[in-house]
Parts: C-alpha cells; sequence; structure tokens
C-alpha cells in the first residue's frame, strides 16, 4: 500500500510538472500567434508533439487511477486543479488563435486564387463561332461534339 502512494504521489508531481511546462509552451506559441511569427510556431511543432504525447500519457494513468487521487493530500489535489484549469484556458486560446489564422491564411490565398482567375479570364482568348480569336465567350464559343462516344 505503501508503494502504491509513493508511486501516486511521484505521479503527482509528474502531472504537475509536465502541466506546469505545457502551459509555459502554450503561453509562448499563443504570444507568438498573436505576433504572427509564423517561424517561431513552425519550429516549436517537434516540442509540442512531445509534450502533447507526455501530457496524454500522464492523463491516461490518471484516468484509469481515479481512484488514487483522492489518496493525495488536499494541497496536491488544490495544485494539481489550479494548474488543470490554467493549462485549460490556455489551450481553448491556442484553439481560436490556430483557427484564426489558418482561417485568415485560407482566405489570403482564396483571394490571391480569384485575383489570378480574373487576371487569367481578362486575357484569355478563343476562337468564336466564326473562326476568329476574341474574348472568351462560353455562350458564344465553337463546340465540336464526338458523336462516336
Amino acid at each position: 500500500m505503501e508503494q502504491l502512494q509513493k508511486e501516486i504521489e511521484s505521479k503527482s508531481q509528474d502531472y504537475c510538472d509536465i502541466v506546469s511546462r505545457f502551459s509555459a509552451f502554450l503561453t509562448e506559441e499563443n504570444e507568438a500567434l498573436r505576433a504572427y511569427d509564423i517561424k517561431k510556431v513552425g519550429s516549436m511543432l517537434d516540442d509540442k508533439a512531445h509534450i502533447v504525447g507526455a501530457y496524454r500519457s500522464i492523463v491516461g494513468y490518471f484516468i484509469k487511477n481515479q481512484a488514487e487521487i483522492k489518496t493525495l493530500n488536499e494541497q496536491r489535489q488544490q495544485e494539481m486543479k489550479e494548474l488543470s484549469q490554467k493549462l485549460e484556458a490556455l489551450m481553448k486560446e491556442n484553439d481560436v488563435l490556430l483557427n484564426t489564422k489558418m482561417q485568415t491564411s485560407k482566405t489570403v490565398m482564396d483571394t490571391f486564387v480569384n485575383i489570378a482567375k480574373k487576371a487569367t479570364d481578362a486575357s484569355s482568348t478563343s476562337y468564336s463561332s466564326g473562326g476568329k480569336y476574341s474574348k472568351v465567350d462560353n455562350t458564344r464559343s465553337a463546340m465540336a461534339i464526338n458523336q462516336t462516344l
């Protein structure tokens, strides 16, 4: 029984350490997202994958051993709860910032695509029904039908 208690205390310390590091990481990433520092955000990707893996692992342990959390002293339980709440707020902010950045990038790319389409359409020519070059007019363009199909 004493061995189990030592393991839970050790895991609870691991939890606090991992959640604290994850919170610090998200704080830094959120600042980079707010500053539109895409290079920094990109360079953080591998570190994020590692810390998320560690976080999932420790959370998985406590999901499997929920009853043992109650054996921890009240101060440690409160510390874990506060750290979890802070991390939850940072994860929500991170989600909003990432989604906003992706939506902004998509809107910008869509704008460039539309500009390119309009520029292409404006300079495109085709054969007219009279057999001469003219601006593309899909309502009056020459068309051939292959009746063997």
